[in-house]
């Protein structure tokens, strides 16, 4: 099973594949917690009493979790991993155009 998972993330040893699990657990937690602050910020405490607080926060989220990922990953030394899923991600959304095949 540790070798499926060794493919998977396309990592040869199991200490990058530890960073990797690390960095996404930061990432994500980060994200929610600093996506909280920003949206107080630019609005006010009173937000959270809108009926369309969550569906702000977590549009927030997902920009956030994004541009947080390539800087703990880079924190981490793992800069060209986490950029090789961005691009990924980034393409799929159709804002990157995939390179010529």
């Amino acid at each position: 099973m540790s070798e499926k998972l060794l493919k998977l993330f396309k990592v040869d040893n199991y200490f990058r594949l530890f960073v990797i699990f690390v960095v996404f657990g930061i990432t994500g937690s980060l994200s929610v917690v600093l996506g909280k602050y920003i949206l107080m910020g630019i609005f006010s405490a009173e937000i959270a009493n809108n009926q369309f607080y969550w569906l702000i926060r977590i549009l927030l989220i997902f920009p956030l979790y994004q541009i947080l990922l390539i800087i703990v990953g880079t924190l981490f030394g793992e800069f060209k991993y986490f950029w090789a899923i961005e691009k990924k991600i980034l393409m799929r959304l159709k804002i990157l155009k995939s390179p010529p095949s």
